[in-house]
C-alpha cells in the first residue's frame, strides 16, 4: 500500500471529527435512524450539556440535522445528513476491529 502525502490530509480530517469525545458514539447511534435528545442521552450516559455541545458542533459541521417540532413540550429530533452518513462505514469498521481488542470475560 502506497502512502500518499496529501495536503490537507483526509485521514487527519476524519480523525479530527471522530476523535472528539462522544462523537463516534453519537454517529453510531444516529446511524440507526432519527433519535430524540433524551434517547441519545440515555444511550450514551453523557451529561445534557456535553451532548448538546457535541450535537451543536456536528450540526454546524453539517454532519447532523436538527429538526424542531412546534409541540408542547417541544420535540427535537436529530439525524445524520448525507455528509454525516459518510462516517458510518468508518464507525462500523471501528466496531469490527474493536471486537479484537475486547478481552473475553
Amino acid at each position: 500500500m502506497e502512502i500518499v502525502n496529501e495536503e490537507p490530509c483526509p485521514v487527519e480530517a476524519v480523525a479530527a471529527i471522530i476523535g472528539r469525545k462522544w462523537v463516534s458514539l453519537i454517529i453510531r447511534d444516529l446511524a440507526k435512524g432519527v433519535q430524540r435528545f433524551g434517547e441519545l442521552q440515555n444511550s450514551l450516559s453523557v451529561s445534557p450539556r456535553v451532548l448538546s455541545t457535541r450535537l451543536q458542533e456536528l450540526e454546524n459541521e453539517q454532519l447532523v440535522r436538527r429538526e424542531v417540532f412546534a409541540e408542547v413540550p417541544p420535540r427535537v429530533e436529530y439525524a445524520l445528513t448525507d455528509k454525516g452518513s459518510l462516517l458510518v462505514p468508518v464507525i462500523e469498521e471501528m466496531r469490527r476491529v474493536g471486537r479484537h481488542f475486547i478481552e473475553p470475560k
